[in-house]
């Protein structure tokens, strides 16, 4: 591994994974580009002071409470496990949640027996990886059942004879489903998000932090944005506003020679049909275009 520079920002991703290969697409749409080391653990920024460390999912929260990483992307449900699990000891702080790697944590049963409620989990056991989370819901709740901590296949526990619901990370559904199990009750509500360390980053350091936290916010923003460009009458345009599902007022030039005509541009967060178009067609609108945000920088 790379030795760490002082003057260079480092951020930890997922090195395999459902979160990895969306967290390093942010990153190079955030700008940055990236040498790999010879093992593929290390990834050198070329053209900023940011290296990426490749590691487990779980470690991220630790690598940076010691400081050897200033950021990390991480599930949500990773960092407030560890949070939860260190009552009160110095955690990472969530800056930016990310929009991907969505996910819940959730009670399951099997899909015959007697549980049909919440209120039925009373004195049962749970098997799960994310105790802390747990044990934070069953005291929220008023319930009282006994944790069973199991570090992978939680999914088949209860056909172990070792608990009789399980409590784990669920996105489609199909792993359940394929062990019999049904939902009961989500527990805990997840997504990546950029989290940073508890320690006080250099003066230089925090304007990096600064830097990446915008651009990562902006080319989310980015995200199934469109900038539509438009010249119509002026005596169209509060129709032609209502029309648009503009996130803000659009913008508005007078046309020179043109005194009875505007030049329109508004940045929408939905797509524009052609239902849309032609509505605006119908408002007067001309020169219509419908352009994708790549990024955007607040």
């Amino acid at each position: 591994m790379v030795s760490a520079a002082p003057d260079r920002l480092r951020i930890a991703v997922q090195k395999s994974g459902r979160l990895a290969e969306a967290s390093l697409g942010l990153l190079r749409r955030a700008g940055l580009a990236f040498r790999a080391s010879r093992d593929h653990l290390f990834l050198y920024g070329e053209n900023l002071p940011i290296d990426v460390l490749l590691v487990r999912d779980d470690d991220i929260p630790g690598l940076l409470v010691e400081g050897s990483c200033e950021l990390g992307i991480v599930g949500r449900n990773v960092l407030v496990e560890q949070r939860l699990a260190g009552a009160g000891a110095p955690a990472p702080q969530e800056l930016l949640p990310l929009g991907f790697g969505g996910c819940r944590l959730s009670i399951a049963i099997p899909q015959s027996g007697a549980i049909a409620q919440t209120s039925d989990l009373d004195g049962l056991r749970i098997a799960t990886s994310y105790p802390a989370l747990l044990a934070d819901w069953l005291a929220r709740s008023g319930l009282k059942a006994e944790v069973v901590v199991l570090n992978g296949s939680v999914e088949i526990a209860p056909r172990l004879g070792k608990a009789e619901a399980i409590c784990d990370l669920v996105s489609s559904g199909a792993t359940l489903a394929a062990n019999q199990l049904r939902e009961l009750v989500t527990v805990f509500d997840s997504q990546a998000v950029l989290a940073s360390s508890p320690r006080e980053p250099t003066a230089a350091k925090a304007v990096q932090i600064e830097r990446l936290r915008a651009r990562i916010a902006g080319a989310l923003s980015g995200d199934g944005a469109r900038l539509v460009l438009l010249q119509a009458p002026r005596a169209a345009l509060p129709d032609i506003t209502r029309l648009l599902p503009s996130r803000d007022l659009p913008s508005v030039l007078s046309l020179d020679g043109r005194p009875d005509d505007i030049a329109v541009q508004a940045l929408c967060s939905a797509a524009l049909d052609w239902q849309h178009l032609e509505e605006l067609k119908r408002l007067g609108a001309r020169s219509l275009m419908v352009l994708n945000v790549e990024r955007m920088l607040a």
